[in-house]
């Protein structure tokens, strides 16, 4: 599969194992669960999560030790962001172009990188709204992702 903004072939890579259930030696799902809340009142986001319970308390796959993921987790506790990590993430990174660009405007290679990251926006918008995990009448402008991401 090619690269979506460059001109070049995709990179093949190895996946994990696949495992039907979980390790007898990991933690319990209620322990597992109860790190997940905890951790997210600290304030980090779900990727940090799933590092800091893989890398710190074993927890191998938190999908195979609850079967759930843990934005379904924090869902279900109702204390999942209003939007999705990688939208905000990408938003973050739109933000912080547009102030590099406010500075220096005839930066080129930022400029083109704003256009891209701006249609990777657009695009995860448009595939949230058809899943209903952001509202339908929910626009991108870099001024309300300054607000929202500040």
């Amino acid at each position: 599969m090619a690269r979506i903004h460059a001109r070049r072939k995709g990179r093949s890579g190895s996946s994990p194992q696949t495992r039907e259930k979980n390790p007898s030696w990991a933690s319990k799902p209620k322990d597992v669960e109860k790190k997940i809340v905890e951790l997210s009142s600290d304030g980090n986001s779900t990727s940090q999560i799933g590092i800091v319970l893989r890398d710190m308390h074993g927890v191998p796959s938190v999908k195979l030790a609850t079967g759930k993921s843990i934005s379904k987790i924090l869902k279900e506790k109702d204390i999942s962001p209003q939007l999705p990590e990688d939208l905000t993430n990408l938003m973050r990174k739109a933000v912080k172009l547009g102030e590099h660009l406010k500075i220096n405007n005839k930066d080129v290679h930022n400029t083109r990188s704003l256009r891209l990251t701006e249609a990777k926006i657009l695009r995860l918008a448009k595939y949230y709204r058809s899943n209903n995990v952001i509202p339908d009448d929910w626009k991108y402008s870099l001024s309300n992702a300054k607000l929202l991401v500040g």
